[in-house]
């Protein structure tokens, strides 16, 4: 099979984010667009002769033909081995594992994760590292690098690979092995949670709907709740994965989740319900009129992780990106154990994961994992909630409730400003940033700003900073502002706005979110002016 080298002329538009590059679909279908990326990747990471790597997506609209390409140009690029999920289908923490597993040199995951997907949609495609984990700054920093600078890249002349039968096949003096898809992560899950418990609970008449989004992860959900845990069929709905994933937005928040939503709000509700995102990593849990935020979720998990098996001897520490809130650090200061504030992005937990400092991380946009993969994972989640609910025989709104009557109750709110355009948002930052110095002191909507800053992070493991993450409003009672624009669009800006109130009182538990944050709101409005300065008169989604 001969190698056809082809000539380009550089990309300059190919920067990965913080969970790889993603753009409109058509952009990647454009000649030449995916394989100069792909290249740039190969080139990056000190080329790829004689390595092995993981390959699959969440199947979304081009999946499959992207799939072929890559492992073409793996083959043409001297790559000894592509172990690839069946159909080109894998959730991203399933890559993960699998990269782990076989001890890979690293994955190639097809995915623009919650975004839309479809021909008109979004597309995805980033490189997570040997550890399982998304590439590392100084790792996107050199496949940037390459792609600016890319003439040419390789591909093998063959025939398609048939991706729908099991087992070994050669692809020019490459082997591809299709595996399932599903089987290794469902027997991971095996070993961390208490199966014959949470089997029990399904059998004495608990209620439970997941909604799979016609995403990845209906497959495995149907695999685990509906086989290996004896949950009744039907429990998983829109469990066929699409390639525009129904026509809807595969993002489990209330918003997008709404049909959800009604369901566990309804007056025959089922005792537990959850959704999961285009390539499986996020997770959202709702309980019989009841909403858990991701925040609380962390904090929640973290408190009760030791009642599942896999974490029966405790944890080593809990780490969170900067904009979720604080109620996880004070479940580690009960326990005794490390707390650590990261940059948004899988990325950084990574180190803390491989050096054993934290156990369970968790972001506020709906993603929580542990140190059983290097990607968050939204069924985890799911499973760790129904073991939790299953050793503790209380119902999500009980445990809840309990959890912030020992705690505090950190009231909680993101406020997503989608699509707006690209230099105003940067310009409305950066009047932000001028502002910071000043602020300390000042009051504001009856509330004193203890401190303010642009957050950066230093890694504790290897020592890498990373500026400019965030800004940061603190009042004194520690009440918290932070604004941010989103890496993970591919249109225009999205800028967020998280708010963050503590309650240490009971008797104020109650309170609706946005009505407890109403200051904080106010407030926001009068140091960065989003309202005013985008014409929006409301966010375009509140979680």
């Amino acid at each position: 099979m001969p190698i056809k080298t082809c000539q380009i002329t550089p990309f300059q538009d190919q920067k990965p984010g913080t969970s790889g590059l993603r753009k409109k679909t058509r952009a990647f279908m454009a000649p030449d667009y995916l394989e100069a990326f792909v290249q740039s990747i190969f080139d990056g990471i000190g080329g790829v002769d004689g390595k092995v790597f993981v390959l699959g997506g969440d199947g979304r609209f081009f999946n499959l033909e992207a799939s072929q390409t890559i492992l073409k140009m793996a083959a043409a690029n001297g790559a000894a081995r592509v172990i690839v999920g069946q159909d080109a289908i894998l959730s991203t923490p399933a890559a993960s594992h699998l990269i782990r597993l076989n001890k890979t040199d690293g994955g190639i995951i097809l995915s623009a994760s919650h975004n839309p997907g479809g021909e008109d949609e979004d597309f995805g495609v980033k490189f997570n590292t040997p550890n399982g984990g998304p590439a590392p700054e100084q790792v996107t920093e050199a496949i940037h690098a390459r792609s600016k600078e890319l003439t040419e890249y390789r591909i093998l002349d063959a025939a398609d690979v048939d991706l729908g039968t099991l087992g070994d096949q050669t692809l020019g003096e490459m082997t591809v092995s299709v595996v399932d898809p599903v089987a290794d992560y469902a027997d991971l899950m095996a070993t961390l949670f208490d199966f014959t418990a949470i089997r029990a609970m399904f059998e004495s008449g608990f209620r439970m709907r997941f909604d799979a989004m016609h995403a990845v992860t209906g497959p495995y959900a149907k695999a685990l709740l509906e086989g290996a845990l004896g949950a009744p069929e039907g429990t998983v709905v829109n469990g066929t994965p699409l390639p525009d994933f129904g026509g809807h937005h595969p993002d489990p928040n209330p918003f997008w989740a709404k049909a959800l939503m009604d369901e566990m709000f309804s007056a025959d509700g089922p005792d537990f319900g959850a959704a999961s995102d285009g390539d499986g990593d996020r997770n959202m849990v709702v309980g019989r009129n009841i909403y858990v935020s991701p925040s609380d979720s962390l904090a929640v998990l973290a408190a009760n992780a030791h009642l599942a098996p896999g974490y029966a001897k405790g944890i080593a520490g809990v780490a969170r990106s900067m904009p979720t809130s604080a109620a996880s650090d004070r479940v580690a200061e009960k326990l005794g154990i490390g707390s650590f504030e990261t940059p948004t992005g899988w990325k950084f937990f990574g180190n803390l994961l491989d050096a054993g400092k934290a156990t369970i991380c968790g972001e506020e946009s709906f993603g929580t994992g542990s140190d059983h993969v290097r990607e968050k994972d939204g069924l985890w989640a799911v499973l760790l909630w129904l073991n939790v609910l299953a050793a503790r025989g209380e119902s999500v709104a009980d445990i809840l409730n309990a959890h912030w009557s020992e705690y505090g109750r950190n009231y909680y709110s993101r406020h997503d400003y989608e699509a707006i355009d690209s230099e105003l948002a940067n310009t409305l930052m950066d009047d932000l940033r001028g502002q910071l110095a000043d602020l300390p002191g000042r009051e504001i909507q009856g509330m004193t700003i203890a401190a303010a800053d642009d957050f950066a992070y230093t890694d504790p493991v290897d020592g890498s900073v990373s500026t400019k993450q965030g800004v940061r409003i603190v009042m004194e009672d520690g009440s918290r502002i932070v604004l941010r624009l989103s890496g993970t669009g591919t249109e225009g800006a999205t800028i967020r706005l998280y708010l963050e109130k503590y309650e240490p009182d009971t008797d104020k538990h109650g309170i609706d979110p946005q009505k407890a944050l109403a200051p904080m709101i106010a407030a926001a409005e009068e140091l960065a002016g989003i309202a005013s300065r985008t014409g929006r008169d409301a966010p375009n989604v509140i979680t």
